[in-house]
């Protein structure tokens, strides 16, 4: 499908696509680059890819598919070491889960020779690093894809096959819609999360252990979600703060009732929230993001 496959950033989602274009045989030769010497050697040690570099305009010529798998903050002065060095006619994509400032961002410093068509694959687990990846993790997971203006439609078309090959369910979808849905699809529950684990950390010492022992599946889920990547979430709050700090409005404002609602013991209003939000679940499951079945101790 391609020559040349280069992941710049082989953590948990970059060296788990290394690993899936390796199984499906997509490529004869995956090259990465990341920052740190001691990943580059873990990566070749590991068999993920072909070779790996701290030098990226090296890894990045003669690559027919680069993708860009780092922090979002990272893409500004990542775009302008490679812009030089990019292939005519070479597909560029990246797994960023906020679009509208990455497209406008990247758009502007690219050759237009470059196809450039951003990609989220909505996929992860709360572990990071090259040794967390697997071919699977995008198996049955949606992709959404939102190429720039200047993307050729032949390579929207490969670089959708690509996903698909992998295992993915793929969509293609403006920016400005993808941020706003994520903002509350994955956004807003994570930041939960992160409040609430960090709410127990404000609970004295005793207390805090009996909450660690008694822990059930809604607390235990929460610290799930609250051990992703730090870095990564901070910059998808910070590119997404928007969306995001209308949808923590939103939030807000439904506590606020949910609060009277408690202090006032209307049971009738809280039944019919309760119920509202249980029709939630019932069409996940129906669009197969979920199974139906019981499952104490997630794996």
């Amino acid at each position: 499908m391609f020559k040349k496959v280069c992941i710049i950033g082989c953590g948990l989602i970059g060296s788990s696509i290394a690993r899936a274009i390796k199984k499906n045989n997509l490529s004869t030769k995956i090259v990465s680059s990341n920052r740190s010497d001691t990943t580059n050697k873990k990566v070749i040690k590991l068999n993920i890819v072909n070779d790996s570099s701290s030098d990226t305009k090296k890894m990045v010529e003669e690559s027919d598919l680069i993708i860009i798998a780092t922090p979002l903050s990272s893409y500004k002065s990542l775009i302008f070491k490679i812009k030089n060095s990019l292939k005519n006619g070479a597909i560029l994509t990246d797994v960023g889960s906020v679009k509208e400032k990455a497209i406008s961002l990247i758009e502007k410093n690219i050759p237009k020779n470059v196809s450039w068509i951003s990609s989220h694959p909505i996929a992860g687990t709360e572990e990071s690093g090259p040794e967390a990846g697997f071919s699977e993790l995008f198996k049955d997971r949606w992709c959404i894809i939102t190429p720039s203006s200047q993307a050729k439609k032949r390579d929207i078309k490969l670089l959708r096959n690509f996903w698909k090959k992998i295992g993915s369910r793929v969509d293609i979808m403006d920016a400005k819609q993808h941020d706003y849905i994520l903002s509350i699809t994955s956004h807003i529950p994570h930041l939960i999360a992160y409040n609430i684990v960090n709410m127990t950390l404000d609970i004295n010492k005793k207390k805090k252990q009996e909450i660690v022992k008694y822990s059930a599946g809604g607390l235990r889920d929460f610290t799930r979600i609250a051990a992703s990547n730090p870095i990564m979430w901070r910059d998808i709050f910070i590119q997404n703060r928007k969306n995001a700090s209308m949808m923590i409005d939103k939030f807000i404002e439904n506590l606020r009732d949910l609060k009277k609602a408690i202090k006032n013991k209307n049971e009738k209003k809280l039944e019919k929230i309760f119920t509202k939000t249980k029709k939630i679940r019932k069409e996940i499951v129906k669009a197969g993001q979920d199974i139906g079945k019981a499952n104490f101790g997630r794996k």
